[in-house]
């Protein structure tokens, strides 16, 4: 993986991955996201991301290239006890020079593995090594110290893949020396909302106008990340934090302004954590019943932190004679309109309800695929929200694979309950969109 985002200079910083295992897939890397948001706060740009398997020559050709195109790098992994960490190896020959011993890393790996009852075999003092024309870098949360050398005027950076000590090392050391050496003057201030269900184009649409007024200003950037179900979206403004900060806000309110009842939150809020958040602040509680989703909402929910306050539990009837015995749903909905019917989600929102005395009921039924079910396609789903005044339903028409069908099922039941909070706290009837089935609860 190779992503080339503009020229170097001297605010320019490379990341070079090294492990088999991140190319294999076997290994999720957190850490060159981690760098480029950390590079970014400090006023550095990323302009390149690649991934390096465990071989030297290749090691030490990503190295050079990396120095044509960025005034720093910074390479990850590769620089532990193991036989396949073969970083220090690869600077050596892109440096042209030796590999030597370093007596005070040596000394310090020694004595840490004093303090463990055990003594450093030969494996473990390889990370004492460094070439010859480089310096160490402390490593204050592992054995395996870092690496720094400076090849026709480019620092190179080498530090441990585990991310607790990647981060540890380049908070204290590496960034530091990076933002000294570019001389940077100004930091990026960056904030993101966090947008429901909409593509990224109904999202750029909607903020076409706010988009020019930020393209005007040669300080200002907004920039897209699009997941399933939800889309960041990220401003940022580098200037002096005093003059950045009231220039980000009010980008930010533009944002937020445009898109909307669609706003979920800022800062990676997510819709379960909206729900809880929103739940908790009116001291009110939910409960699950679900079926095509099979307890993925209430999964969904239990990830937010303090969720026991507000989930008062979950019932996965798939079965269509338990949606009749626990949820008391009609049997005779299951014939007519059927079990795919905004009328037997909302039932099943009404009857998690009362079962489970929750103040608010959250129900899923529909066709996840891959086949149909009688005259109802895949992804004909509907969703339903039993609350204290009324019940809301929604129908859906998800395209995609069995997955898809079922993850946005459940955020699309998350953010209907989200809607009708928010609608319930200013007072309002039911959420836009969606329509009442119900008669109001009891």
């Amino acid at each position: 993986m190779t992503a080339l985002l503009g020229p170097g200079g001297p605010d320019a910083l490379a990341v070079l991955l090294v492990g088999d295992e991140l190319l294999l897939g076997t290994v999720r890397d957190s850490n060159a996201a981690w760098l480029a948001r950390t590079a970014t706060a400090a006023g550095l740009r990323t302009t390149l991301v690649e991934i390096v398997p465990d071989v030297p020559e290749r090691i030490t050709e990503a190295v050079l290239r990396a120095t044509g195109r960025a005034d720093s790098v910074v390479v990850s992994g590769g620089i532990g006890p193991t036989s396949d960490d073969l970083t220090r190896e690869a600077l050596a020959a892109a440096c042209g020079c030796a590999l030597v011993r370093d007596e005070p890393a040596a000394a310090t790996i020694e004595a840490w593995f004093a303090r463990q009852g055990r003594n450093a075999g030969p494996a473990v003092m390889r990370m004492a090594r460094r070439p010859e024309c480089a310096d160490m870098i402390a490593n204050p949360t592992g054995t395996a110290p870092g690496i720094r050398l400076v090849l026709d005027g480019v620092a190179v950076y080498a530090v441990p893949g585990v991310p607790a000590e990647l981060r540890a090392m380049v908070d204290a050391v590496v960034l530091p020396d990076i933002v000294g050496r570019a001389g940077l003057g100004e930091p990026t201030l960056s904030r993101t909302v966090e947008v429901a269900l909409l593509g990224e184009s109904a999202v750029t649409s909607l903020l076409h106008e706010v988009e020019t007024a930020i393209a005007a200003d040669p300080t200002a950037d907004l920039a897209y990340l699009a997941r399933p179900a939800h889309v960041t979206v990220r401003v940022s403004v580098r200037d002096a934090p005093q003059a950045a900060r009231p220039r980000l806000l009010s980008y930010l309110a533009e944002v937020r302004a445009a898109l909307g009842e669609h706003v979920v939150g800022e800062e990676g809020t997510t819709l379960a954590q909206a729900v809880v958040e929103s739940l908790t602040e009116r001291g009110e509680t939910v409960a699950t019943a679900e079926s095509l989703t099979g307890g993925g909402v209430a999964r969904e929910i239990t990830t937010v932190p303090g969720s026991s306050a507000v989930l008062r539990g979950g019932v996965v009837a798939y079965a269509a004679d338990l949606k009749v015995s626990l949820l008391g749903v009609p049997a005779d909905l299951l014939v007519d309109p059927g079990v795919v019917s905004a009328e037997v989600a909302a039932r099943m929102a009404i009857g998690v309800r009362a079962v489970t005395g929750a103040d608010w009921g959250l129900a899923t039924t529909g066709v996840a695929g891959p086949d149909a079910v009688g005259a109802h396609p895949p992804g004909e789903v509907y969703v339903a929200v039993a609350g204290p005044t009324g019940t809301v339903t929604r129908r859906l028409d998800v395209p995609g694979e069995r997955a898809r069908v079922r993850l946005m099922s459940a955020a699309h039941a998350l953010n209907l309950l989200r809607l009708e909070l928010a609608v319930r706290a200013s007072g309002g009837g039911f959420a836009a969109g969606g329509e009442s089935t119900m008669e109001p609860n009891r």
